[in-house]
């Protein structure tokens, strides 16, 4: 099988000892191509330069965090904007509303999300968005913006069935991780996954974060990686009832046509 992760901390400090051999693992588990999602004004550069250095497998995002959200500024935008412009980034984000941790003002929050959400309608791209436990705002701002955007996906959703049908009535698509793998908090999704139509459903590990619970045997380390992105594959498989092969299919086309990414070997989008 061939899969797609669409959003990975590659970045992350947790990878910095051995992040060519993370990804020598993820490719022998079958992830063909990763997406490095930008969190951070240095992380968004960061993202960047390792789509630079793995051409064709490693591609990149760039915004800024709910997390963050207090630090955007108009330099901050306009690193952003040029960011956008390079060949290998291929989303805008990680934007959106974090109101479960509030690690910035949620006024600062919205005008973040809102200035990013601009930039996805100014570029023409994807957006990549994070959304925990804001729903009615969060959707108001999409709403407001989503005629003009290209193609949105709400990563790692983790919210309820009527939330799950606001963003599908919003034709956005939905990056499902390993939170279905943890039976103290993501038993809920599995009375709706099924309902995910097939072409809007992409999949993801958000590492280091996120590591399945039910993966067995058991990792002594607490750290997620991309190469378990066939275990949380195997999971929704399950829950839906899908052969996981079929779905490794179409979550990687999914993927593809989203990001506009060629297949590892094809000519770079230009």
């Amino acid at each position: 099988m061939e899969l797609i992760d669409i959003g990975c901390n590659l970045t992350h400090d947790s990878f910095d000892a051995d992040r060519d051999a993370v990804l020598t693992a993820a490719i022998e588990a079958g992830v063909a191509q990763l997406v490095v999602t930008g969190a951070s004004f240095e992380g968004d550069r960061q993202a960047l330069e390792l789509a630079r250095a793995r051409p064709g497998v490693l591609f990149a995002t760039a915004g800024l965090h709910p997390h963050h959200a207090d630090q955007w500024d108009t330099e901050g935008e306009a690193l952003v904007r040029s960011l956008l412009a390079e060949p290998e980034v291929v989303a805008v984000g990680e934007a959106g509303l974090d109101y479960f941790r509030d690690f910035s003002p949620r006024p600062a929050q919205q005008r973040c999300f809102e200035a990013q959400l601009q930039l996805g309608v100014d570029s023409g791209l994807p957006a990549f968005l994070h959304l925990r436990e804001a729903h009615e705002d969060f959707h108001a701002i999409l709403k407001s913006f989503r005629d003009d955007l290209a193609e949105v996906v709400v990563h790692c959703f983790t919210g309820s069935r009527e939330e799950l049908f606001a963003y599908l009535d919003l034709d956005c698509h939905i990056g499902i991780t390993g939170w279905i793998c943890d039976e103290r908090r993501g038993t809920h999704m599995k009375e709706y996954l099924g309902q995910i139509p097939a072409d809007r459903l992409m999949i993801e590990t958000d590492a280091p974060y996120l590591k399945p619970r039910n993966l067995r045997p058991k990792l002594k380390s607490h750290r997620n990686e991309p190469r378990l992105l066939p275990w949380i594959l195997g999971t929704l498989a399950a829950v839906r009832g899908d052969h996981p092969a079929d779905l490794a299919r179409v979550t990687t086309a999914n993927a593809r046509r989203f990001f506009r990414i060629p297949a590892p070997g094809a000519e770079s989008r230009p």
